[in-house]
């Protein structure tokens, strides 16, 4: 049956006058006549009539010259009337009455994505809570922590939360560890929120043109970025455009800065940078946060600043900066996010521009806007949370069908291009760590000063462990590159923000975990034209299996979370990447577990 990763072309999304290719193969039985592709958009459909080969394939050749998100179903007809196909749970079509349509996403221009990003690892650093070298000033007004191995502060529900308890993470402490993160194949290097603050998250910005003290200093930061590329690894800044904090040069609340802030006076330059409701105490901020005071995007002093010679594009871009990640990128007006894709372009084509979208990006809508992040003016890529929710879903309850797909449904609707370059996760400074999440420890009714405290041991580790294996053989082999949030690889726990932002454990890692993670990076890492190629599911709903094909190059994936042995025949020779030996045709799959074979 028709299956849009393998019958269509080009794969996943199309562009504004291409050429497509669709095919529609049919089982004999169904005695079909003639079969209709119908495509729509809105409330408007076209019909074309397919053609047929000697084999009894059904084709069509066509072009779509409109952009946007369209969608498409067939109909056949028979002797006994018409058939309708859709979408079936795991992307295939079945035949039957109103099932989904799939979707067909129309770029309006065909972009390029930067291919030093693609076939990758990111490995994403929470900048206060990686590792520490040397004492750096402590300007704040909270805490620094004296035991690096301390627990971080948290509020249980109705306390305030100040995020003003600080470790002291530092760019010398990233460097010290370069070698270490080579070791795990990582390629690009994903810091929070790094330029001066107040928070431990530093979400706050108090000048976007200096890097927090407590930080390092930007020669430091120079020094990173070289030693970083000296090992093959690129840097990607977290830019935060919808808000500042409100201790800042340019709203200074606190009046901590000799500049007149928009807090201080109705004549501060940045003034029209914020939206005031009763000055100056009532104004629009994020979530609520007085700590975090909206920006007018639309001002032009705020615009020139972000994309003016010498802004903040221009200087971090220009100093070597290889990425961005875009904080809640749904807050961004539409014409921003266009400014922000030609500003960082003009500076470096091949920079990476990643958004913060929780949802299919293709078909995001927020405040009643559709973003059209993929139709070639915006973003390269997203971080992929349908990739996480759904991995974890089946490391935890093993459904196939539904993993093939939340999966496929993604691999139809993104431009091919911007599946290669995805920051695929199982977990986020926004989320419950992994491990936390597949050990499913019983935690109702508990205090997060109770959640802090708890232990993931025994059985729970265990479950959470096998679980785990499972994610990851899926999370490393999919479209896209996988992020590692730190500590994972060292079996790091925590339950909610801030538990989920513990320091590294340094000296007290989880062997069996970081060596598994180690694995994977070197198998990831001889793949590396494999994971340019395309992707589809074999016809298999006992286990997943992945077939990643560029040419003449492929790899199978075989991922087994079930309890039994599990035997699968194939036409060619293929080395296991795991143990490197030779599979003449044939490979047998343990219960929870998994493999990776290269074609010879």
């Amino acid at each position: 049956m028709f299956n849009p990763l393998i019958h269509k072309k080009p794969y996943g999304a199309t562009v504004v006058g291409k050429e497509n290719y669709i095919e529609f193969p049919l089982d004999p039985d169904f005695r079909v006549k003639r079969v209709r592709f119908i495509l729509r958009k809105d409330d408007r459909s076209y019909a074309y009539e397919m053609s047929k080969t000697q084999d009894g394939v059904f084709f069509l050749n066509f072009k779509v010259s409109e952009y946007g998100i369209w969608y498409y179903r067939f109909e056949a007809d028979t002797d006994g009337g018409i058939l309708y196909f859709g979408q079936g749970e795991d992307g295939v079509a079945i035949c039957g009455e109103w099932l989904p349509e799939w979707q067909l996403t129309v770029s309006k221009i065909d972009y390029q994505t930067p291919q030093w990003a693609k076939a990758g690892i990111i490995y994403h650093i929470f900048a206060d809570r990686f590792c520490k070298v040397g004492d750096n000033p402590f300007d704040k007004d909270g805490t620094l922590h004296k035991d690096w191995y301390e627990n971080p502060v948290v509020a249980n529900q109705g306390e305030e939360y100040r995020a003003d308890d600080f470790f002291g993470g530092n760019i010398n402490g990233i460097i010290s560890k370069l070698d270490y993160l080579k070791s795990l194949g990582v390629t690009i290097i994903y810091l929070s929120p790094v330029f001066e603050s107040f928070s431990n998250h530093r979400y706050d910005t108090a000048d976007y043109f200096k890097i927090d003290p407590l930080f390092g200093t930007e020669e430091e930061f120079k020094d990173l970025i070289k030693q970083a590329k000296d090992r093959g690894m690129y840097i990607m800044l977290d830019g935060v455009f919808n808000h500042t904090g409100s201790d800042s040069i340019y709203f200074n609340k606190k009046g901590r800065y000799p500049t007149l802030g928009a807090y201080q006076s109705k004549e501060s330059p940045y003034y029209d940078w914020y939206y005031f409701y009763d000055y100056p105490d009532s104004y629009h901020c994020w979530w609520g946060s007085t700590v975090v005071p909206t920006v007018n995007k639309s001002s032009e002093s705020y615009r020139k600043m972000i994309f003016g010679k010498s802004g903040v594009f221009d200087k971090w871009t220009s100093l070597g900066v290889k990425g961005w990640r875009l904080d809640v990128v749904d807050e961004l007006p539409i014409d921003f996010v266009n400014l922000i894709r030609s500003c960082v372009k003009k500076i470096d084509s091949e920079c990476l521009i990643i958004g913060e979208v929780w949802e299919d990006a293709s078909t995001k809508v927020a405040y009643s806007q559709w973003r059209p992040y993929f139709m070639g003016e915006q973003l390269d890529g997203v971080m992929n949370y349908p990739f996480k929710e759904a991995i974890l879903e089946f490391s935890m309850r093993g459904d196939v069908k539904k993993l093939k797909g939340a999966l496929s449904k993604i691999m139809q609707n993104y431009p091919k291009q911007s599946l290669d370059v995805l920051l695929n996760m199982l977990d986020s400074h926004d989320t419950v760590r992994v491990l936390n999440t597949l050990a499913e420890y019983p935690i109702d009714g508990t205090t997060k000063r109770e959640r802090l405290e708890i232990k993931i041991r025994g059985e729970f580790l265990d479950r959470a462990k096998l679980r785990l294996k499972i994610a990851l053989s899926l999370l490393y082999f999919l479209p896209g590159n996988p992020c590692v949030y730190y500590g994972d690889e060292a079996g790091l726990t925590g339950y909610e923000d801030p538990m989920n932002r513990k320091t590294y454990p340094w000296g007290f890692e989880d062997k069996e975990i970081l060596d598994f993670y180690t694995k994977l990076g070197h198998v990831r890492s001889m793949l590396k034209e494999e994971m340019l190629g395309e992707t589809y599911f074999d016809d298999d709903n006992e286990i997943v299996h992945i077939v990643r094909v560029n040419g003449k190059k492929r790899a199978d994936i075989f991922v087994n979370n079930t309890p039994n042995h599990v035997t699968r025949q194939f036409d060619f020779d293929a080395i296991n990447m795991l143990d490197e030996r030779t599979c003449h045709g044939k490979i047998t799959i343990e219960p929870y577990d998994f493999a990776v074979l290269k074609k010879d």
